[in-house]
């Protein structure tokens, strides 16, 4: 873990903006409190009954009459805690008050979960809305001090050709990996994050528990994505064969195209990773 910290915020003090304010940095190198977050946002996705059954799919959209619609959502969470030492865990902190903020909108409350965790989704509030070019921050207030972290132009969805062949959905064998290619970053930027999960679709348009997700939930999956941003760069995605292990069973592809922030004020942990991105949605169907 020692050495996963202090990759970490290597990591994170040469790509951040604020590496050039050497005295936040260093009192952001000092600081105990961390804040993890996400902001992850899926469209509405209209999946084939005929599919999901198994049948040829025929037509997609309103006018086909064989459709399942899940409706889209945007979901909000933050870890807030602190640490004590360079090689320590980070500790929750619950009875905050912990708030997402577009721009210069009023905030929208994060719910308390316990254990230094907070969330909200669109289910339950209509003010949790995901915009494109947005910047967020993610404010923490405890004892009359605030917390931000923040992260600024959150993308647009990323196109992915390969989920959206002429049939209407992917058709593999069970227990083959599924590898797709996103498109080229626009010129002189960066490619953003990617972060794949798969969720299996019942015959009736259940859920049931996803069987694969590369996207970080506790503090130091955070940790190990700032140390290696590049790994979830890469041009080619490859889902692994676990994904899909059964035969004759559609799936949800979500792919979440993720740009990722940081502190912004000088009392929080340098180590602090926000995340904000929206998802292209595939449907794979195995043989």
């Amino acid at each position: 873990m020692k050495r996963l910290l202090l990759s970490a915020l290597a990591t994170v003090s040469l790509l951040s903006p604020l590496a050039c304010d050497l005295e936040k940095t260093t009192n952001q190198l000092k600081a105990d409190h961390v804040i993890v977050g996400t902001l992850l946002s899926t469209p509405q996705v209209d999946v084939s009954a005929s599919a999901m059954a198994g049948y040829d799919a025929g037509t997609f959209g309103p006018d086909g009459g064989d459709v399942v619609s899940f409706p889209g959502q945007t979901a909000a969470f933050v870890f807030f805690g602190t640490k004590s030492g360079e090689n320590s865990q980070p500790q929750g902190l619950s009875g905050a008050t912990v708030t997402l903020n577009a721009g210069s909108a009023a905030g929208v409350p994060l719910n308390g979960q316990g254990g230094g965790s907070y969330g909200v989704t669109s289910d339950s509030t209509d003010d949790l809305k995901y915009a494109s070019g947005a910047t967020y921050s993610f404010f923490a207030e405890q004892g009359g001090t605030k917390y931000e972290a923040r992260v600024e132009d959150a993308p647009t969805k990323e196109a992915i050709p390969a989920f959206h062949p002429a049939e209407g959905f992917v058709r593999i064998n069970a227990n083959t990996a599924f590898a797709f290619d996103r498109p080229a970053p626009p010129p002189n930027q960066d490619r953003t994050l990617g972060f794949v999960t798969v969720v299996p679709l019942g015959s009736n348009g259940e859920k049931g528990q996803s069987t694969y997700s590369n996207v970080p939930t506790s503090p130091v999956e955070f940790l190990q994505l700032a140390a290696t941003p590049a790994l979830f760069r890469e041009a080619r995605v490859t889902i692994p064969a676990t994904a899909f292990p059964n035969p004759k069973q559609t799936y949800l592809v979500i792919f979440q195209a993720v740009r990722m922030g940081g502190p912004e004020s000088d009392n929080l942990f340098l180590g602090s990773v926000v995340l904000a991105g929206t998802a292209e949605v595939g449907i794979v169907r195995t043989n």
